[in-house]
């Protein structure tokens, strides 16, 4: 057996072979790339017998991800992810001087790999399908958010120059977002030109953006919104806010056009994976909600050994800390933050429209849970309903998923 030490950076590795004895064969620096995969083979093909093969070899890097990581895996190398954390660990166990470099984080992962192998998760690839979810997934979720950032620093500077358009463009159901609210922030940014938009200008706006309803109405009472007096600042200031929000307005004009984009891309990738449709049936979990959780569990088998390695991977299990008489609960802090925020949505979903659920939540509850404790502790069971329904490729059935609760219940 070969044990690998594969310390990486952005664009060179450097790698450390050790021997079951521990003793080091060889260390090399090598690129990142085609040349540097090439370079890890030439290194373990010196050490391996003309009958070894690849899976001789064990690798220890500090990451689970990337072309590098899916090429020695490829090659047909045991690829063991090692969390930073524990490899500082091990290093503060072989060097007691705290010496940190290059050289020495490989020979720890080579240790680590070479002696503790047994406690480390052996890298296993997803599937295509759910790379690419996980892709899309994140990349929508990212513009999501930068929309709600852009959304904010618009607001913040309408509150500093013109606070009548925050009355104005927020009435019923528009937002800042909204693309008619964009439209006529863009062709009046300051209070001196909003307050001389008419009529047809703002009612042609709220008819382009698909508006309903009593729309002349709505434009008459913008209208008087935007002539309302307000704190201000002088011309001169105001026009210069005006530059800085028409460059937000752009930005948020393209993300409205992108986010749909990349939502659809995500429920066709997301309808092509074979559990889609077992996703689809837990509660709370929609296209997008659960191209999101499938995305950040993988699919990859074997992955999760039991419903408990799930949860504790999903950060929704507890942690228990017990010393002599004390003993104490904590929730976990270190966890997947994608992951944990969409099955917090899920969990916040599930409460609404699934009875069940919301029977769990409220003897939850009554026990003096607060709302968002209550919530992790139905996110940590529904993750393991999910996991139970991936593991016999069922669909979600209440009455199995509750029949205990509903058991005990009666008793």
């Amino acid at each position: 057996m070969l044990f690998v030490g594969d310390d990486w950076a952005e664009d060179h590795h450097d790698l450390e072979v050790q021997d079951d004895q521990g003793r080091v064969l060889a260390r090399k620096r090598v690129t990142d790339g085609i040349a540097g995969v090439v370079g890890f083979h030439e290194l373990v093909a010196e050490f391996l017998g003309d009958d070894d093969g690849p899976g001789q070899v064990m690798a220890g890097i500090e990451t689970d991800r990337g072309s590098w990581v899916g090429a020695l895996i490829a090659a047909g190398y045991a690829v063991f992810g090692v969390n930073p954390k524990l490899a500082a660990r091990h290093r503060e166990v072989i060097s007691l001087s705290g010496a940190k470099d290059d050289k020495t984080d490989a020979h720890t992962l080579a240790d680590m790999v070479r002696t503790r192998r047994h406690q480390l998760r052996r890298v296993e690839p997803d599937s295509q399908v759910a790379a690419g979810v996980k892709v899309l997934a994140r990349a929508h979720q990212g513009l999501i958010q930068e929309q709600t950032r852009h959304m904010l620093r618009l607001r913040s500077a309408l509150r500093e120059y013109f606070p009548a358009a925050l009355s104005a463009y927020q009435l019923g159901s528009l937002t800042l977002t909204s693309s008619d609210v964009l439209a006529l922030l863009d062709k009046a940014p300051t209070p001196a030109a909003a307050a001389k938009l008419t009529i047809a200008q703002i009612t042609a706006a709220l008819k382009t953006a698909g508006r309903r309803g009593d729309v002349p109405a709505r434009a008459a009472a913008i209208q008087a919104a935007l002539r309302t007096e307000h704190l201000g600042q002088p011309d001169l200031v105001a026009d210069a806010y005006a530059i800085t929000i028409r460059s937000t307005i752009a930005i948020l004009q393209t993300l409205n056009t992108q986010i749909p984009a990349l939502q659809n891309g995500v429920e066709a990738y997301f309808g092509q994976h074979p559990d889609a449709e077992i996703y689809r049936s837990q509660p709370g979990l929609g296209k997008i909600l659960g191209a999101r959780v499938l995305a950040e569990f993988g699919d990859a088998p074997g992955r999760y050994t039991d419903a408990k390695a799930r949860k504790n991977y999903a950060g929704t299990a507890p942690i228990t800390r017990q010393s002599g008489k004390l003993k104490t609960v904590h929730a976990r802090f270190i966890h997947n933050n994608r992951l944990i925020n969409a099955l917090g949505l899920q969990a916040n979903a599930a409460v609404l429209h699934d009875p069940h659920v919301r029977a769990y939540y409220d003897q939850l509850r009554a026990r003096g849970l607060g709302h968002h404790a209550a919530l992790r502790q139905i996110a940590n069971r529904l993750t393991g309903i999910l996991h139970g329904c991936l593991k016999t490729h069922t669909t979600y059935n209440p009455h199995t998923a509750w029949a205990h609760r509903t058991t005990t219940t009666a008793a």
